[in-house]
């Protein structure tokens, strides 16, 4: 039977020595295996197990809810969020209410690569739109996650050495498993006719588009933010706020 991997999180209402010990040694006994493990945030511990049995971890869920030291948060199969948790030790934020949209601030730039290295890996194509001021580091993480995820990346429009607005693409840029990366400012504001024409060719392409300023990019589009599968937000720090009228007037003076 095939190995299985689970996702463990615990509160701890203790911290006396040899709990980490003793609950490893339950999973050994359990025959379960520890895949990674690391403290989280908030007094809880994370780990990413692996077991055969689906019963062994039924009865690791009943054992660990009748102890007292410890509280049992979360044990399920892993979600990206959990994987990531557990390599960097706290939780990317969701918005309670829109929860395809993820924050970061420019420290956590190590955190927002991985986030999107691991959804560029994934089959399937995606659109994901970032949101953030200028120089914040929006651009530089995509390149990263696309060279952390072993993809290819092609710039549409950027700002990010200067301002590139492409018209046509060569044969070996058009193709599925690439990143294709687009201003939505530049694109907007700056694009020809024959530009906009190649961006609605690359955006019907099944392949992973990412889209930096997607709320004034949907504004001559026929798409919408609910088109969107991951919504992106990075600022300088958490206080910051998102102004595009103060980006737009920065753009136009190009």
């Amino acid at each position: 039977m095939e190995r299985r991997e689970w996702y463990l999180e615990y509160k701890i209402n203790e911290n006396r020595p040899g709990l980490l010990g003793e609950i490893a040694s339950l999973l050994g006994m359990l025959s379960i295996n520890i895949v990674t493990i690391n403290g989280v945030e908030n007094d809880r511990r994370g780990m990413l197990i692996r077991s055969q049995s689906d019963e062994a971890v039924e009865r690791l869920r009943f054992i660990l809810m009748t102890m007292d030291i410890i509280t049992l948060t979360k044990i399920r199969e892993p979600k990206l969020r959990d994987r990531l948790a557990v390599r960097h030790g706290r939780y990317i934020e969701r918005d309670r209410d829109e929860k395809k949209t993820f924050r970061f601030v420019r420290d956590e730039l190590g955190i927002l690569v991985d986030f999107m290295a691991e959804l560029f890996m994934k089959d399937g194509h995606r659109l994901i739109g970032i949101r953030g001021m200028p120089r914040v580091g929006k651009t530089e993480s995509v390149v990263a996650a696309s060279v952390c995820a072993n993809r290819k990346w092609s710039f549409l429009s950027s700002t990010m050495l200067k301002q590139t607005i492409r018209s046509q693409l060569a044969d070996d840029e058009m193709l599925e498993d690439n990143i294709y990366i687009i201003d939505g400012i530049v694109s907007t504001m700056r694009g020809s006719e024959r530009h906009r024409m190649l961006v609605s060719e690359m955006m019907r392409l099944p392949s992973t588009k990412v889209v930096e300023h997607p709320d004034i990019f949907i504004r001559t589009t026929e798409y919408t933010l609910d088109d969107f599968d991951y919504i992106i937000e990075l600022r300088s720090d958490e206080s910051q706020v998102i102004s595009y009228e103060e980006v737009e007037q920065n753009y136009s003076s190009f």
